[in-house]
């Protein structure tokens, strides 16, 4: 399968999330129908759902386009994305107005308080969870589709 490997790291980088989104998507939904759960998510899953799968196809193809004297290993690779995605979706949230930075921590929805400490601590939880997404998952997609 030697043809189109940048269509092929795509398809093999858009899996994972895709996949964890339709689980999140079915907790979503039976937490919000089942639970009545009042927070208005609904207008901020569109974010992940729409953007998360296509920046894991492309930074996939970047890792891909970079060679093997060029790239990082793939699990550093993908704990470079967080940096990415992070300041892109507080971004959109807050122009959204979804979010509101005070000096009590940020706001969401007007009704969830995260103090700007918590927040801190799980800028390296999520960088070790891209890591070893993407050395475990995206990899083994990326050995399926003979690109690794």
């Amino acid at each position: 399968m030697n043809g189109h490997p940048y269509l092929r790291a795509y398809m093999a980088g858009i899996v994972v999330p895709t996949l964890l989104l339709l689980v999140a998507m079915t907790v979503f939904v039976v937490a919000r129908l089942v639970y009545q759960i009042p927070v208005p998510i609904e207008r901020l899953i569109v974010f992940p759902m729409a953007l998360v799968p296509n920046l894991f196809g492309a930074w996939n193809m970047l890792y891909v386009w970079l060679g093997p004297r060029r790239r990082l290993p793939l699990g550093f690779h993908g704990a470079l994305l967080p940096f990415v995605v992070a300041p892109l979706g507080i971004t959109i949230v807050r122009s959204l107005g979804f979010l509101v930075v005070t000096s009590a921590g940020w706001v969401l929805f007007d009704a969830v308080t995260i103090s700007h400490s918590l927040a801190a601590t799980f800028v390296p939880l999520i960088v070790v969870v891209y890591y070893l997404v993407w050395k475990h998952l995206v990899g083994y997609f990326n050995r399926v589709m003979e690109i690794a």
